[in-house]
């Protein structure tokens, strides 16, 4: 009997983090097929019968996110399915793995006692081994945080949607640009107008050559501090701007100023090119922008896909998204822990929480 069943519905693709190590960043997905609770104690993976990585239960408790919820939980109740959000980070130097294999222990209240403790598998998992994207920064300047990116707990991690019949991650690697003050602060004054905050109408940039394929311009500023009530599905995104960047990748880029949209579907764009100007409109109760790759033009119903921004450098290290949204909030400092010497980042995707120095 195996009342635990495993699926990988996307083969992870390795990419280069900022931090210079290969991560295999994607889900694996568990359905309790007991007519009880189950509680998952542990997890591992295994990379051509070399374990990379092994999940505890506390570890299990933090990543194990049931369908539909945003709270993880170890314990997944009867007939239910869960996500388990996986980063491998692969040793330094070792050769990315060929197949990937998974054992899950689960403990089953509908067992007998002395058979409640059962370890399931799941071998043959495949790396998906396309050309990752190598782009050039959206935004160009100094003190800009990663929030909310690659991996870990990040919200836009966990935000898997079920749209037109099927579950997405299109965020899997999404980020928030935000921009700190000299005084380390996202804002000056009260919050009471956009123009407080140090990012807004910063102008936006062509991250590759491509084609527009989506140009959204007539979506307003909402006031700063609140989601705006009653969006549509289509209007989550603000005024926004997909483009075509090749490769089977697609750059979103959303939440701009109304009317300082500067293509317009089917335009050419060239890296570098203003397209636009950092707003606060769609789902966004702060300034800033959100970007990411995926792999269709949709930006809700499609897949996250890694990214390397070829030149940037970190300078410092924010003490977590806790910390970062007190300091959003409140309109305080925001402590930083220095790095020293500056970490110049070639082709690496920026992790979560980072200062990063765009030049220009």
């Amino acid at each position: 009997m195996t009342p635990i069943i495993l699926a990988v519905h996307q083969d992870p693709v390795p990419f280069r983090g900022s931090d210079g190590h290969v991560h295999l960043v994607y889900e694996l997905w568990l359905t309790n097929f007991s007519s009880a609770a189950a509680t998952v104690e542990r997890a591992q993976i295994i990379g051509d019968g070399i374990v990379l990585q092994t999940l505890d239960a506390k570890d299990v408790a933090t990543q194990l996110q049931p369908a539909g919820l945003r709270k993880p939980s170890a314990t997944m109740a009867s007939g239910t399915q869960s996500l388990l959000f996986l980063d491998v980070i692969l040793p330094t130097g070792s050769a990315t793995p060929h197949r990937l294999s998974h054992h899950v222990e689960a403990h089953f209240d509908a067992a007998p006692p002395g058979h409640q403790d059962i370890t399931t598998t799941l071998a043959g998992i495949g790396i998906d081994r396309r050309r990752v994207a190598v782009i050039g920064p959206p935004l160009k300047g100094d003190n800009y945080i990663s929030a909310d990116s690659c991996c870990g707990s990040s919200r836009h991690r966990r935000a898997a949607l079920p749209v037109d019949g099927a579950v997405w991650l299109s965020q899997r690697f999404a980020v928030d640009w935000e921009q700190l003050n000299s005084e380390n602060k996202v804002y000056d004054g009260a919050k009471e107008t956009l123009t407080d905050y140090t990012i807004y109408g910063k102008p936006v940039l062509g991250v590759a050559d491509g084609t527009v394929v989506t140009a959204i311009n007539d979506q307003p500023d909402a006031p700063p501090g609140d989601f705006p009530p009653g969006l549509t599905l289509e209007q989550v995104d603000g005024n926004a701007v997909i483009l075509n960047i090749g490769g089977g990748n697609y750059a979103l880029y959303a939440h701009m100023q109304p009317g300082s949209i500067r293509v317009k579907v089917g335009d050419h764009v060239t890296r570098g090119q203003v397209i636009g100007l950092v707003g606060n409109s769609g789902n966004t109760i702060a300034p800033h922008l959100h970007f990411q790759v995926m792999d269709r033009p949709e930006s809700i119903a499609s897949n996250g896909l890694p990214y390397a921004i070829d030149s940037y450098r970190v300078t410092a290290i924010t003490p977590g998204t806790e910390k970062f949204d007190g300091a959003e909030a409140n309109g305080t400092p925001l402590e930083l822990a220095p790095v020293s010497p500056v970490r110049h980042v070639v082709s690496g995707l920026p992790l979560d929480q980072l200062i990063i120095s765009f030049g220009g």
